[in-house]
């Protein structure tokens, strides 16, 4: 029954149709799609299986044949709006370039999808395509002379950098996540320059360049290029 299938087993296609009934008429993509538009537009929390069902014209009943709730529908949106990951094979030489193009991607995954954070917390099931990003930070870091828990360190301090940029600017605004960070602080201070002297002299003299996930991806990689050189 379709009740006793778990997420593991639905992301890793341990169970890809219903086995009993009608013929199938629905494909889990085409379910974690209908999901993915609904997040996108509303949040994670308007997302309901009656709502899936409905966008998908089919009854709440029929859609339980294919996925048991909503926490195995959530790990199926995840893995699918995550995507694959980047080909970093393709990106320059070395690890450096090659782990700045993937937490850039990464970035670029979680600002399109912003409830994607929100249901990336906490003990859950993970999809092939989430851990394919892992493993490629890890095969980018490879022969590095990291040991295997400071090379999860690393892509754990980037992810955990890229969704506090990503999650920061979806709070505030549709636009750029460093200048609606920015514009929020200006306004707060406007009237209180008193109150605030050197965060005022920080803002005006920061020029006109967003650079809050630059800057933090930079320094980042700047500490684990000194750890590698000191291994050598």
């Amino acid at each position: 029954m379709a009740a006793e299938v778990t997420a593991t087993e639905l992301l890793w296609g341990e169970r890809t149709a219903p086995r009993r009934g009608p013929r199938p008429t629905l494909t889990l993509e085409s379910i974690a799609a209908a999901g993915i538009g609904i997040a996108d537009a509303e949040g994670l929390a308007a997302v309901t299986m009656q709502r899936v069902a409905e966008r998908l014209g089919v009854t709440k009943m029929a859609l339980y044949r294919y996925v048991p709730g909503k926490v195995e529908l959530v790990a199926l949106m995840t893995d699918l709006a995550v995507g694959g990951p980047p080909r970093l094979d393709e990106v320059g030489d070395g690890w450096r370039p090659r782990l700045d193009a993937w937490a850039r991607r990464m970035f670029e995954r979680f600002w399109a999808h912003p409830w994607a954070i929100e249901a990336t917390v906490g003990a859950r099931a993970i999809g092939p395509n989430e851990l394919g990003w892992l493993e490629q930070a890890a095969a980018a870091l490879t022969g590095t002379g990291l040991t295997g828990s400071e090379i999860l360190d690393v892509a754990a301090t980037l992810v955990g950098h890229v969704r506090t940029v990503a999650q920061q600017g979806a709070a505030i605004s549709a636009g750029s996540p460093e200048r609606a960070m920015n514009d929020a602080v200006v306004g707060l201070l406007a009237g209180r320059e008193d109150r605030f002297p050197a965060l005022v002299a920080a803002l005006a003299d920061r020029g006109g360049e967003d650079q809050a996930l630059d800057f933090g991806l930079r320094r980042i990689l700047d500490g684990v290029e000194l750890l590698i050189d000191r291994r050598r």
